[in-house]
């Protein structure tokens, strides 16, 4: 039987790392070639898009795409992780802010803004990463990066005791910490703020209803179903343009060799990668235009 192929989308249960999910998958099917496309903290669940094979291959390009995330703020409490896993380093009383005020502070939370990465976080700073100095109880001075917040909305405000809960739905850019963004807003709103909750809706452009759990991967693997749940690798990256190769350039297509400009339809105006395909609509790997105006390969797909 040959290697299994293309994008699984799972649905990560609270309590597991995506790295626990990753070995688990491994144990599951039997191999080895597994990655995931964007880390989730042990308690968020949500989707994981697992590259299975050669798939493995296209992980760096589906973790560029958008994320959409389901998220719970607390408003008038703190703590050290800015999630409830942490210790509560602050409190509020007689909290007053009403649902108009959350969604005018949410609103002006839309397109580029500046995080600074928590200190739980994978971050490497000197080489060591920011949660292993957050454990010995040091605190570095963090670069603040970019990130962009395509779209935010409320859902729901409900009060929990004396604390206002605030569910949300936010699409937002690779590398933006929902933990952070939640802290961010309760101080625009003057107020601590802790994530109580959160769940990846949307990765890969790949939604929640698409996932299969660990238990359906199990029951599917053992029926023989599995492969008809994969994502074959070239959907995946439907963010990339396509062009067509020329048969008569297939074969050199496929070797790995550049290919002049007239050969690929239509013509290539851009600088970043696109997917290749024969006439036939093979997909044949991604492939990008050089200074010279060349297409050269970046993967290729050897067609089996």
């Amino acid at each position: 039987m040959s290697e299994l192929e293309g994008v699984l989308a799972v649905y990560k249960p609270a309590g597991f790392t995506s790295h626990d999910v990753v070995a688990k998958t491994r144990r599951m099917l039997g191999m080895k070639r597994i990655g995931h496309a964007g880390t989730l903290d042990p308690q968020v669940t949500g989707v994981l898009p697992l590259c299975l094979g050669r798939a493995t291959r296209i992980v760096e390009y589906i973790q560029e795409l958008p994320k959409e995330y389901i998220a719970t703020l607390r408003l008038g409490m703190s703590s050290d992780t800015e999630d409830l896993t942490g210790t509560v380093t602050e409190t509020a009383d007689d909290i007053r802010v009403t649902e108009e005020e959350v969604k005018r502070t949410l609103d002006s939370f839309r397109g580029v803004i500046s995080q600074t990465p928590p200190m739980y976080s994978a971050v490497k700073v000197g080489g060591k990463r920011l949660y292993e100095l957050a454990r010995e109880g040091k605190t570095v001075e963090r670069k603040s990066r970019e990130v962009e917040i395509y779209e935010i909305e409320m859902l729901e405000m409900v009060w929990n005791g004396k604390f206002p809960d605030i569910t949300f739905r936010v699409l937002c850019s690779k590398g933006t910490y929902i933990r952070t963004l939640c802290v961010d807003i309760g101080r625009a709103l003057s107020l601590p703020g802790v994530m109580v909750k959160l769940e990846r809706t949307m990765s890969a452009g790949i939604r929640a209803d698409r996932c299969l759990s660990l238990e359906e991967i199990a029951e599917r693997k053992a029926d023989g179903s599995l492969p008809e749940f994969l994502i074959p690798a070239d959907e995946a990256i439907y963010h990339l343009p396509v062009h067509k190769v020329a048969d008569e350039k297939k074969t050199a297509a496929l070797q790995g060799q550049r290919l002049a400009a007239r050969f690929v339809a239509p013509e290539v105006l851009v600088d970043g990668p696109i997917r290749l395909y024969d006439l036939q609509g093979g997909f044949l790997g991604i492939y990008k235009r050089e200074d010279t105006g060349s297409i050269a390969p970046v993967k290729v797909f050897a067609q089996g």
